[in-house]
């Protein structure tokens, strides 16, 4: 499986945990649930650096979600987050975890294309470029 589709795995355990995290306490038990999930509907064959990589991404993401959406918040200007399209909200979670806070921080621009593409695939027509201009502010 190539690094994009473990990306994309990992952006559906994202999207999952955003619309189900559970109460108080429970965070890691859905954690785990949205990650097997995932995994188990993956496309592909995961190896083990394809697994490490979306646990960590998955993980670190939720880890540095205040830290993330302040960073969002700040470069969407005119945008609240719980307003924004949740597959658009997580793909930028994800490429803003990668961008400032991943162990293998990526290249900005490798970044932004990967959210771009993701935006476009699982979003609406406008996401591609909504999600574009944000994360292209966060670089900044």
């Amino acid at each position: 499986m190539s690094r994009s589709q473990a990306r994309e795995t990992a952006l559906q355990a994202l999207f999952q945990l955003d619309l189900n995290h559970g109460q108080e306490g429970e965070a890691a038990m859905y954690e785990s649930l949205a990650l097997d999930t995932a995994v188990s509907e993956a496309q592909g064959e995961l190896t083990e650096q394809d697994t490490a990589y979306l646990t960590a991404a998955v993980r670190g993401t939720r880890r540095q979600l205040a830290a993330i959406d302040e960073l969002i918040a700040a470069a969407a200007k005119g945008w609240r987050l719980e307003r924004m399209a949740t597959v658009d909200r997580n793909v930028l979670r994800l490429a803003v975890y990668e961008m400032r806070f991943g162990e293998e921080q990526l290249k900005k621009g490798i970044a932004i294309n990967e959210a771009v593409n993701l935006a476009k695939k699982y979003g609406t027509d406008d996401s591609g470029r909504f999600v574009n201009g944000i994360l292209s502010t966060i670089a900044r």
